[in-house]
Parts: C-alpha cells; structure tokens; sequence
C-alpha cells in the first residue's frame, strides 16, 4: 500500500474514533495505534493541556514510555522551565502545529536542548515529532512520538505534514473525551484549597491539611507527587515567572479523576528575581465562572451558539434571549437545537444540568454561604 492511500485510511479511522464518544484514554490509545500505522515511532506520549493556558493537565503514554513516570518531574521544569520554539506553548500558538526536532536543528542550526540534554540521554531517543491539538485557535492537547534510530532514525517531512493533518480532528476526540469522562469516585472531596511547597531542588518540602487528598484526586497517589508532570509544569512555568520571561504567575484548570474541576496556581515564594527559590503551588475546587467556559468550549459551538448557552444558563427565556441578541425567536430556538445536539441533551433542564453536575452534586447537603457558592469552600 502506497505512502498516502495509507495516510489517507488513518485518518479516516482517526475520525471515526474520534466521534464515536469514547473516554479520553481509550481514544487516544485507539488513535495513537492508527497513528503508527502511518509514521511508525517507539514510544509517544500524549498530553491534555488547559486551552486558556496551555499548561499539562494529563498525560498517556504508550510504547516504551508506558508505566515510566521516573523522569516527569524532570520534564516538567524542562518543558516549562525554558522556552523552546517547539515547546507546546509555543507550539499552540504558532502558525504550524507540527515540528520534527531533528529537521529543524538541519535547517536553522538550532538544536533541542530539550532532546540532547534529556530526551536522548535518559531514553535514547534520537528524534521527536510534536503536534498540538488545536481546532478553532483553541488547543487541547498535543503528542510527542519518538524514534530512536532502530528502524527509521529522523522524521521527514511528510511525518510532519500527517501529523499536522492530524490537529484538528484530534482535538474533537480529545473534547469528546473530556466530556464523556464521567465522575466515578463517591468519597467526599475535601473543601477549601490545598498547598504544596516545592523547594529549590524540585522536592516537596511542606503539604497544607488536605493536599495528599488532592494530590490522589489528581495523580491517583499522594505519594507519586514528585513525578507528576502536572505540579513540576507549574513549578517550571513560576520560575519562568520569577526570571521576569512572563508577566503572571502560572494557572490551570484540571478535571480531576473524581470527575470535580481544580483550579492550580504557582508562584514563587521568593523576592522576585530569585529563580531558584521555593514555589508555592495551591490546588482548589473550580468556582462556575471558571468552569462553564471550558465546559461549554468543549462542546465546540458557535461564537453565537456561546451567546445563546450562556443566558440559558441565566434563566432567560427565548423571546428575551432573542431581543438580547437581536435574533428572531425562531433563529435563536435553531441555535438550542444545534446546541442541544453537540451537547448531547435534549432540554434546557438538561443542559444545565450537564455543565453543574459535577460542581454541585457532590456538595449537595452542605450549608450554602452568603454568596450563594457552598460555605467552607
């Protein structure tokens, strides 16, 4: 079978999994399979990531990287400890979303110290593949495949065109996923935020009343914290903070194991200026306005489709949210529809119900604060 009639048959299974609306992990380990097919590598690893920030929520790894955690602490200062071209923030918001290492470091004599100083040493890999998952400017995860010279020893240039072919309808899988990640675990989540402290050598030097809960809720152990990719990225991205390289702190938004979002901040403890001191990492529970952004992106709708969820949410009703938006009631009602659709509901009541769920279920039967959100969290 030819190079592109093969591309063209993984693509196409790609897109089918991707709309079949499975969990997260099965689908990315279903399309990663495909994916080999076509640009065949050693190991990948594949990673969700905040779309407001481009910060690691997740990873899955498959081929030699599966069941390796020993060096994700270590990633996670490389990768957002420095700023590489073809870092994934850096990635997402330029113009291509795909790069192969070793063909860039041939055309602009800039080489990964990414690759020389890690990737190479601790793994042997002689080349990397990025792409990110973006769809309509927003990105939702990306995917290093790696190589290490037993078969095929760089990624050409047609490997990096696939790839790249293979952003948008990646990200739809990766949406999918998300939302049909359902909350599996009943034990009462704790209220209130949770702080670590990571001291200049990278360990965790204090925990706060009710982060080791937090931290299993996150990575499934309390005790794998120094390998989780999720805090070192934010311990990296808040020394790049404290170098004066980005104006704000770093933050991002998780959706935990429980099915609950978490909103993470980073900063450094230190003056400013001091790069190597202790980083403070808070881990809370997500209030809605932090929450119904990303959920209602997920469903990926229409700028106006946006407009209409958002005073459905408010209890407007239609006439009202047609005179709001200077749309005829019959437009606005086609835009329910659709949204109904891609959400997956078939009501008002549904839809709402489909974005607080996992926010306001488990805290049900607890006293209710002045401001209308739970007391105590």
């Amino acid at each position: 079978m030819g190079r592109g009639l093969m591309e063209q048959r993984v693509l196409r299974d790609v897109d089918v999994v991707a709309r079949a609306g499975l969990e997260l992990e099965s689908f990315l380990a279903e399309a990663i399979e495909s994916v080999n097919r076509a640009v065949p590598h050693v190991a990948s690893c594949l990673a969700t990531v905040d779309p407001s920030t481009l910060l690691l929520t997740g990873t899955v790894k498959f081929g030699r990287l599966r069941g390796i955690d020993s060096h994700d602490h270590e990633w996670g200062l490389v990768e957002y400890g420095s700023s590489e071209p073809t870092a994934f923030r850096n990635l997402g918001t330029s113009e291509h979303p795909a790069a192969a290492m070793h063909l860039l470091a041939s055309r602009t004599g800039q080489r990964s110290a990414r690759m020389e100083e890690f990737m190479r040493p601790n793994f042997g890999f002689t080349d990397e593949l990025r792409v990110v998952f973006r769809d309509r400017g927003q990105v939702w995860g990306g995917a290093a495949l790696f190589r290490d010279g037993s078969d095929r020893e760089h990624f050409d240039d047609d490997d990096v065109e696939f790839a790249a072919s293979l952003s948008s309808v990646m990200s739809v899988g990766m949406r999918a996923g998300i939302l049909a990640s359902l909350a599996a675990d009943p034990t009462p989540a704790p209220t209130g935020p949770a702080v670590v402290i990571v001291g200049a050598d990278g360990t965790v030097q204090q925990v706060s009343a009710g982060a080791e809960q937090r931290l299993e809720q996150l990575v499934g152990s309390a005790t794998a914290l120094e390998a989780a990719g999720i805090i070192t990225s934010l311990v990296g991205a808040a020394r790049r903070y404290a170098r004066g390289e980005v104006d704000l702190p770093p933050r991002c938004r998780v959706r935990s194991r429980s099915g609950m979002w978490l909103v993470l901040h980073a900063t450094p403890l230190s003056p400013r200026g001091d790069t190597h001191g202790d980083v403070v990492v808070t881990i809370d529970e997500a209030r809605p306005p932090e929450i119904v952004p990303l959920v209602v992106a997920a469903f990926d709708l229409t700028q106006r489709e946006r407009d209409v969820t958002q005073l459905v949410l408010q209890g407007v009703d239609t006439k009202e949210i047609a005179a709001s938006l200077h749309l005829s009631t019959y437009t606005v009602q086609d835009h329910l529809k659709s949204v109904f659709e891609k959400a997956g509901v078939r009501s008002r009541r549904e839809l709402i119900a489909r974005i607080y769920f996992d926010q306001y279920v488990p805290r049900m039967g607890t006293e209710v604060g002045p401001s209308g959100w739970f007391a105590g969290v």
